[in-house]
């Protein structure tokens, strides 16, 4: 059987929408005039989640009980079984059934006690209102949401354009009050957005076009949802397959269109832990090979002119394996065992003409963005570093720049591992 990971870089999310006003969610200043409660914590990857990952599987075990952990596996953004041609086929087949099962199988290989498929797809959706589901859902001690479309999970959990919770969300948002682990995968991470959840599009289009609310046959084009997914991190916008699709452009776009201030940018088989989501005490930790961009827009100003859209000011912090984040203070905290790096090199910045990593491209290479920050911070040669876009009309410049403030970090003594707060700017031309 083959695991649905998450969507394909180029897919075409279908269907038209137009969704209500989600519900007033309390402020943080109210959360904290109220008595506090046990919370429990998300775990969110960035897609691309190895099943050898022992890191990330064993980390949402442990947070759900451990040895006694119960999963439910909710996959309701994958294709139901009667749209998959090889639901017959093990080997060979995608579908909510046969994915969930699949990811149970995984999380009891990883030590689980129990790891269940919660029977829900759009050929279901009245599973998400049934108190039988709800009883399985109140068993369990932790959640996954599985990749594929996140229009699904709104379909079959949010009641689609009515956008209110389902019995069975309902449940979950309890379960995640009283100290349950909530995580998810790629469309399964995504769909644990607030406002404005993104729902496609790539970059350079993004920065060319602007974003627009709604889906659209054109996967290109920067879209999103603004009444939101599930509403389980609030604090930024949440992107995923960051690095490995060249998304910061359509990240940094779609924040300054609709008014947001940061950005977390998941990179795919590296999770985003969040403990005390949605109180003043929230704080993230990155888990993985990869890392976590926190993408800064509060000192950023963006217009558009007629040569194209410009933003300055925009700060780009990427963190790695053990990093530590305060969503109230905004303060990044290295690992352990991590220290500044002072770079010996004078080596130069290499080229880079395709910044977003674009599909256009064929020669174009994944983590594009990433490799020129940490190349300019390897290096005491130069302080500020231009990269452009592969398309061309206009062509955008994108630079980075070792501003006050920035800081690099490094296990080895050589390498950039960590970046705070280095200063990025994009123009047409």
């Amino acid at each position: 059987m083959r695991a649905h990971s998450g969507t394909a870089r180029r897919t075409v999310l279908a269907g038209g929408i137009a969704f209500a006003l989600l519900a007033t969610v309390p402020t943080a200043h109210a959360l904290s005039e109220r008595p506090q409660q046990p919370r429990g914590s998300l775990v969110l990857v960035g897609g691309g989640l190895k099943d050898d990952n022992k890191q990330v599987y064993g980390e949402i075990i442990k947070r759900a009980g451990g040895p006694a952990a119960r999963i439910g596996v909710i996959t309701a953004a994958s294709v139901p079984e009667s749209q998959d041609p090889h639901a017959g086929d093990p080997e060979r087949c995608s579908n909510s059934a046969c994915n969930g099962a699949y990811y149970a199988d995984l999380f009891k290989r990883h030590g689980a006690a129990d790891a269940q498929w919660i029977p829900l797809d759009i050929d279901h959706v009245a599973n998400a209102d049934s108190d039988a589901v709800v009883d399985r859902i109140n068993s369990m001690s932790g959640f996954f949401f599985g990749g594929g479309d996140q229009y699904r999970y709104l379909t079959t959990l949010l009641h689609g354009d009515r956008h209110t919770d389902s019995k069975v969300l309902a449940a979950i948002r309890a379960k995640l009050a009283h100290g349950a682990v909530v995580s998810g995968s790629s469309a399964g991470a995504q769909i644990a957005s607030g406002a404005d959840m993104v729902s496609g599009g790539e970059s350079y289009e993004g920065l060319r076009d602007g974003s627009a609310p709604g889906y659209y046959e054109d996967p290109a084009r920067l879209a999103y949802i603004p009444e939101g997914g599930f509403g389980f991190l609030r604090s930024g916008l949440v992107d995923t397959h960051t690095g490995a699709y060249g998304r910061e452009g359509r990240a940094l776009r779609l924040a300054a269109d609709t008014g947001h201030d940061r950005v977390y940018a998941l990179e795919e088989n590296t999770a985003l832990v969040v403990d005390d989501p949605g109180t003043p005490r929230e704080h993230l930790t990155v888990l993985g090979p990869n890392g976590v961009a926190v993408l800064d827009l509060r000192g950023a100003r963006a217009h558009t002119s007629a040569a194209g859209w410009t933003l300055r000011g925009a700060r780009y912090t990427y963190l790695t394996d053990h990093d530590r984040y305060d969503a109230r203070t905004w303060a990044p905290r290295p690992a352990p065992g991590k220290r500044p790096l002072h770079p010996t090199s004078t080596a130069p910045v290499p080229a880079n003409t395709d910044v977003f990593y674009s599909s256009a491209n064929p020669d174009g290479t994944p983590y594009s963005f990433r490799t020129t920050a940490r190349a300019l911070a390897s290096t005491r040669a130069q302080n500020t570093a231009n990269a452009t876009t592969f398309e061309s009309g206009p062509r955008f410049d994108v630079t980075f720049s070792k501003a006050g403030g920035f800081s690099a970090w490094t296990g080895d003594g050589a390498t950039a591992q960590t970046l705070i707060g280095m200063r990025i700017s994009i123009t047409p031309r």
